[in-house]
């Protein structure tokens, strides 16, 4: 019972009087700082190691390119040696850009329907082996990429090439050279499609994978078919990460060398220079590769670390336009324009609405 005046009685402890305590122990923040301090420093790594590598081809490109008496990023014309040095990557530049290019139209749509396959269309008997194949192709060697494209590959496209040539020949880029050759960018652009193929196939496969259940559910709810289940929720759900797969595919593409080196012919010095698809040429990569012997002056040596600074650049462009892409049209990001509007129209007339 409480007393007269509103006071607990002395038997009874308020609601101020605190309680016992609970003993936990001694808590040590050892391995959090230890973690904390692992992750900055491996964070700070990479970040340190990418700014060296580009201070060091900087470092060594600059005395080369300031006696370069051509225009480096213009120029067709190749010759790094001698009292009068001249070279630049227009060429390369195409060569590399183009095959690139060209293996992302293949690759992208193939990767993208593989992946809807194996995990809203086919059994999961099948699923899982077909899932597993195209991850194999991750671990072939580009080296066996580059044989089996030459020796095996090539002559199958002869007869594509052929009639791409007949039908588009009046286009310059589908010209098709007098010379019979097997070693075009067309065929290196079709091997490198089958390289990058299993990287866009993975990362959209599991993007697709984690699409909500409700959003699917609700869409076959409505009466939505199948493909328009996968067209208004899976594809708007995963485009964000399709688009970061297809970035890390384009990388892989850009920088590939040896399958490349294996299969594109190079052009002879002296024959006008080709902008065909199906003509050889030299990307960035095969370029350096090709002609490493050549290191054996400063001069040339710098020439070569140009380029290769230039396909740094254009790598770290793509990964950041990657990320960028990803950070605006990821799940739960700003809304599209068309549905913002949408959006507004309907909170305004729910708001007038009495």
């Amino acid at each position: 019972m409480s007393s007269t005046d509103g006071t607990a009685p002395p038997d009874r402890p308020t609601d101020r009087t605190p309680g016992p305590k609970l003993d936990l122990g001694p808590v040590g923040h050892l391995g959090d700082r230890l973690f904390a301090g692992l992750a900055r420093g491996s964070g700070g790594l990479v970040v340190a190691i990418v700014a060296f590598v580009g201070v060091f081809l900087l470092a060594l490109a600059i005395p080369a390119l300031a006696d370069n008496n051509s225009s480096f990023l213009f120029s067709r014309i190749w010759e790094p040696g001698g009292d009068n040095p001249r070279f630049g990557i227009a060429a390369l530049f195409y060569t590399t850009l183009i095959s690139s290019i060209i293996a992302m139209v293949i690759a992208v749509p193939i990767a993208v329907g593989v992946a809807l396959f194996t995990t809203y269309y086919s059994p999961k008997r099948l699923a899982a082996p077909v899932a597993h194949a195209i991850d194999l192709l991750a671990a072939v060697p580009s080296i066996i990429y580059g044989l089996w494209g030459i020796l095996f590959f090539a002559p199958i496209l002869r007869p594509v090439i052929n009639g791409l040539a007949a039908a588009l020949g009046w286009i310059p880029i589908f010209e098709k050279p007098a010379t019979d050759n097997l070693g075009v960018v067309f065929t290196a652009s079709v091997v490198l499609a089958i390289m990058i193929l299993p990287v866009v196939t993975a990362i959209s496969r599991e993007i697709f994978a984690q699409t909500p259940v409700a959003h699917r559910e609700g869409a076959l709810a409505l009466g939505a078919t199948r493909w328009e289940m996968i067209r208004m929720a899976v594809l708007p759900y995963g485009r964000s990460g399709v688009v970061s797969a297809s970035m890390l595919g384009l990388g892989r593409a850009l920088g590939e060398t040896v399958a490349v080196l294996i299969i594109l012919s190079v052009p002879n010095g002296n024959d006008p220079w080709n902008s065909s698809i199906f003509a050889g040429g030299e990307t960035f990569a095969s370029k350096i590769a090709n002609n490493a012997a050549e290191f054996d002056s400063p001069e040339k040596t710098g020439a070569y670390i140009a380029a290769g600074l230039v396909l740094f650049v254009v790598t770290f462009l793509v990964n950041s336009a990657a990320r960028i892409i990803v950070a605006r049209s990821g799940p739960g990001g700003r809304r599209p324009r068309k549905n913002r509007r949408i959006g507004d129209k309907a909170a305004q007339t729910e708001g007038a609405t009495p």
